[in-house]
């Protein structure tokens, strides 16, 4: 059986109108039939309700002076007459009012001029929704995410001073102490703290843009790092290779963490002798959602598994405890031509070959700067 069309159920004028009146009155949005004058023909339930006149005050009446002119819009006016005859819809366009009886409001139109093809004048539809509400929302999110910010800033400033003030009084008390071994340990200390305020400047200035942009990130931090350990005189260079690519301010936190405390242990143990030539490269690689950190260097290399100091195991702990947080699993390989530990998560693949210090492409020298 062939299926029955609009032409053919709704044979009769008056039949097609019923349905006509029916569609419009079912919309719960606000909708205006205008004739080309721009007068109401007819006008939704919902229309009614909202704007709260009558239909004995609507009907015929030019658009205009409804409601004591409450619709004579002058951005209403640029839709109706020059938006819509030239191109013959509109979807979404945004006006803000002050209506008698309801107060401001911000209402969103759509309109579209309807052609017919036995000859009758084109008409216009006209839907409005009422987004007051939704607006105030948005205002208002937008506000709260700007106080946020300005918070987060704050914060940040707060922390990075308390952390350089932590710093100096940890120095200061090194400078202090009799026992070689207490102050060594209060130099390291020093420089973790140091290294987290590296960390948390470095990725506050990256973080305006939403993602991290490793490549970059960890070439600053590891200027920084150069700058606070190794002496002019010393001929040691940290560079930073590899693809790289992006990571959320989290995981930037955390290899910015697992970065500074492999490298530092390179340059106190991988080194002994201050006289001879060596570098640190620390490259990121990135495959699909996965990635690959390594740190390298060509020092005196390590036994397999051992890439903290030896008496404390504190830095083995911090990097095991940061890659586990990541979902990443830790490798040390370690032979006369210096030690590897790479930091793996899921499935990554190494594309052809490690990143070893004779074979990685640096792209960030060491700063001159003395520690």
């Amino acid at each position: 059986m062939k299926p029955t069309g609009f032409r053919e159920q709704f044979t009769a004028i008056e039949d097609a109108c019923a349905l006509a009146h029916s569609i419009v009155d079912t919309v719960r949005e606000p909708i205006l039939v205008l004739d080309k004058e721009l007068r109401v023909i007819a006008a939704s339930r919902s229309f009614y309700s909202a704007f709260k006149v009558s239909p004995e005050d609507t009907q015929g009446k030019l658009l205009y002076a409804l409601g004591d002119g409450q619709w004579d819009i002058p951005k209403l006016r640029v839709l109706l007459e020059k938006i819509i005859p030239e191109h013959g819809v509109m979807e979404d366009y945004e006006v803000e009012h002050e209506f008698p009886r309801l107060g401001h409001r911000t209402m969103r139109l759509n309109a579209r001029q309807v052609f017919y093809k036995e000859g009758a004048a084109p008409t216009i539809l006209l839907g409005m929704e009422d987004i007051t509400a939704r607006s105030i929302l948005e205002h208002e999110k937008d506000e709260l995410l700007r106080q946020k910010d300005m918070l987060l800033e704050e914060l940040q400033h707060r922390v990075a001073n308390s952390l350089q003030i932590i710093a100096s009084i940890i120095l200061l008390k090194a400078k202090t102490v009799d026992s070689e071994e207490t102050r060594r340990h209060l130099q390291d200390a020093h420089q973790r703290v140091m290294s987290v305020a590296a960390v948390q400047q470095h990725l506050h200035a990256s973080a305006a843009g939403g993602n991290i942009d490793v490549g970059p990130y960890l070439s600053k931090l590891c200027e920084a790092i150069a700058h606070s350990m190794i002496a002019d005189n010393r001929p040691v260079t940290i560079k930073v290779a590899g693809e790289g690519g992006n990571a959320t301010s989290r995981q930037a936190e955390s290899l910015g963490l697992i970065v500074t405390e492999l490298v530092m242990n390179a340059l106190k143990h991988a080194f002994p002798d201050d006289k001879i030539e060596g570098r640190v490269i620390v490259a990121y690689d990135m495959a699909g959602t996965d990635w690959k950190l390594s740190v390298a260097d060509d020092g005196v290399g390590k036994p397999d598994g051992v890439f903290a100091q030896p008496k404390t195991g504190l830095g083995t702990g911090i990097v095991k405890a940061l890659a586990q947080q990541l979902g990443a699993t830790v490798e040390t390989l370690a032979n006369p031509d210096g030690t590897t530990v790479s930091i793996t998560h899921a499935t990554f693949a190494a594309k052809g070959s490690q990143a070893k210090p004779s074979q990685a492409k640096p792209s960030q020298a060491k700063p001159s700067q003395a520690a």
